[in-house]
């Protein structure tokens, strides 16, 4: 899909600087898969105190199922 867009010159010379890409599309590219994961990772400190724990548990012996 082909996309125009007025980019800072300032942030994509740092990007290029800093991520070692050497085109354009392949530092935004990163910069979003970048950006997306961050995102989801941020969604996961929403799940904290939120799951119930089985105290018995035993990950130990479900390793040795098999």
């Amino acid at each position: 899909m082909a996309t125009n867009l007025a980019l800072d010159p300032d942030l994509l010379d740092r990007a290029f600087a800093i991520s070692g890409q050497a085109t354009k599309k392949a530092a935004v590219t990163l910069a979003l898969r970048e950006f997306i994961a961050r995102r989801e990772q941020l969604g996961l400190l929403d799940l904290v105190g939120t799951l119930e724990w089985d105290d018995s548990f035993d990950y130990k012996a479900e390793r040795s199922r098999g």
